[in-house]
């Protein structure tokens, strides 16, 4: 441990007995279970976490800059995703692999040339899907989760494949495939009782995964065909892949890798900001006039428009800080490290608790108000810059961030030039840890037209 004169502080945390399981559930959730932890315990806590043993979780931006250059995920807490992957799990292949394989990703993921090249087709598919709503108004509530899950799915296969799925019901399909691999092997980590047998759970999420797998084979052998579309060069994930010497199968798990982390991410904080927009009608008048006035007439937005919805994107960072898609993240320190006043040896699990992270009222004054003028640029000045971080951190953040924040204004703009939201009457809106911060019985609207 290096030697800076002081003799560091104990780690406060809850007695380190069994694996957390238990507490966690009890909690309602490892994202829940956080937000206990560091209200009472501080911003830097020990506590034991399943398949980790003791961890330390920062909930401090300024003390999380420490941690900012780690490159590797402790690999036990990501086994439940190895299933999905046959080219090594790529959520925690080694730095020097990531490295190279990560810079490849961005070039395509964070290219506004990419962003161009498919933000027609975006367009199209957020139509039919608002064309859909439209017709069924009058019929009942909308679920938004559940259908904007399925557009942000049909957005990222467009994306990554070259092609999107055929229709919403094979998108469902997909998703509901998703699920039951996901949460069987969520389960399994923090042992929860699941509905069925252990056995039925397990053959239903190897059946699904065949599914996964075969999928992806048959786009992918499609997208190899002459004539098929194949755009190439930086707009093209799968070409650009192959150009840097990628295995087969490191394609192919790169393609369903990128549609899992983007299929809910997406559309859940696409969602979580239209829920908050239906608690605040005067916000969501502010963002729909806005709105209004930068398309004019027109129904969609052009790409070059979206730098102009300020208030928009104002609000939607207001929504992941509030409801962030992923709640949390995980590194390993590779050196020792002091946080202030605690000493962290190597090999330990950090834990990033996003949603601590963003309700610590130290940086966001009030942290359970919705204020999308929190990030005004004056309101923003001097605030730490690890204080928001719903795509994570350092060298293992999303590469999809751009892509995501792209996908979820171009929905949002369509949906608040169209419609307005208003809560299902008698449905409750409860907060889970669902691979992302779902739901617990989706979010269901009442949708009426603004034209």
């Amino acid at each position: 441990m290096r030697d800076n004169g002081m003799t560091p502080s104990p780690i406060p945390g809850p007695p380190a007995e069994g694996d957390g399981a238990d507490a966690i559930v009890a909690a309602g959730g490892l994202h829940n279970y956080q937000l206990h932890l560091h209200a009472e315990y501080g911003p830097v806590v020990r506590f034991p976490l399943p398949g980790a043993g003791l961890a330390v979780s920062v909930a401090d931006p300024v003390l999380l800059e420490a941690t900012a250059k780690i490159n590797k995920r402790p690999e036990e807490l990501f086994e439940f995703l190895a299933p999905l992957q046959e080219s090594g799990n790529l959520q925690t292949i080694p730095a020097h692999e990531h490295g190279p394989w990560r810079r490849v990703l961005l070039a395509v993921l964070a290219g506004r040339p990419s962003h161009e090249a498919h933000f027609a087709r975006f367009t199209a598919l957020t139509t039919e899907m608002a064309d859909r709503w439209a017709g069924q108004a009058g019929a009942g509530p909308v679920a938004l989760q559940k259908d904007l899950s399925e557009l942000s799915l049909r957005m990222i296969c467009e994306y990554a494949l070259g092609s999107g799925l055929a229709s919403a019901e094979s998108a469902g399909r997909v998703v509901s495939a998703f699920e039951d691999v996901l949460i069987e092997n969520l389960a399994r980590l923090y042992q929860t009782d699941m509905p069925g047998t252990e056995e039925e759970r397990r053959v239903r999420a190897e059946e699904a995964l065949a599914y996964l797998r075969a999928t992806v084979d048959r786009v992918l052998a499609a997208h190899r065909e002459p004539g098929t579309g194949r755009q190439g060069g930086r707009s093209d994930l799968i070409a650009a892949l192959a150009e840097a010497g990628e295995s087969p199968a490191r394609i192919r798990d790169t393609v369903l890798m990128t549609m899992l982390a983007a299929h809910h991410t997406t559309g859940v904080a696409i969602s979580w900001m239209l829920y908050l927009l239906a608690q605040h009608p005067d916000v969501a008048e502010r963002v729909a006039a806005q709105v209004d006035e930068v398309l004019g007439e027109r129904a969609v937005p052009e790409y070059g428009d979206l730098r102009k919805l300020t208030l928009l994107d104002r609000a939607l960072k207001e929504a992941m800080r509030l409801y962030p898609p992923g709640p949390y993240g995980a590194r390993e320190a590779t050196e020792d490290l002091v946080l202030g006043e605690y000493a962290v040896s190597a090999g330990t699990t950090i834990f990033y608790p996003f949603w601590a992270v963003h309700m610590n009222p130290e940086y966001w004054p009030d942290p359970q108000v919705f204020d999308p003028d929190r990030f005004a640029p004056e309101a923003s000045a001097g605030r730490p810059r690890l204080a928001y971080i719903p795509f994570g951190l350092g060298p293992r953040s999303c590469e999809g961030a751009a892509l995501a924040m792209v996908e979820a204004e171009l929905v949002l703009a369509v949906l608040l030039k169209r419609f307005r939201f208003r809560p299902a009457p008698g449905r409750t809106v409860t907060p889970v840890e669902r691979f992302v911060l779902w739901a617990a019985e989706d979010i269901h609207m009442n949708l009426t037209s603004r034209t």
